[in-house]
């Protein structure tokens, strides 16, 4: 079994809420087996900043299901969704 590595966008609640903190939260919430390999932030309107972390996870039916169920329930995150998705 191979890894895959899938951008996510994480929308936050309101522009209030701090970015480095809902990082730390979101690299806590991660399921056994997945890590992020880094953060990019995109401006996306009225100061409102989108988070775009790379998850490698194992390549395994379900994909990026179980991180996408975890960064959904993170405090302060409004939504989330796969941006691409690739194999290592």
């Amino acid at each position: 079994m191979g890894k895959v590595a899938a951008k996510i966008k994480v929308m936050p609640e309101s522009p209030d809420v701090d970015l480095d903190d809902l990082q730390e939260r979101l690299e806590g919430s991660l399921p056994e087996g997945a890590k992020i390999k880094g953060f990019e932030r995109d401006d996306v309107a009225f100061g409102l900043v989108a988070l775009f972390p790379t998850v490698i996870i194992p390549d395994e039916s379900g994909g990026t299901d179980a991180v996408e169920e975890a960064f959904a329930d993170v405090d302060g995150v409004e939504s989330v969704d796969v941006d691409t998705v690739g194999r290592l």
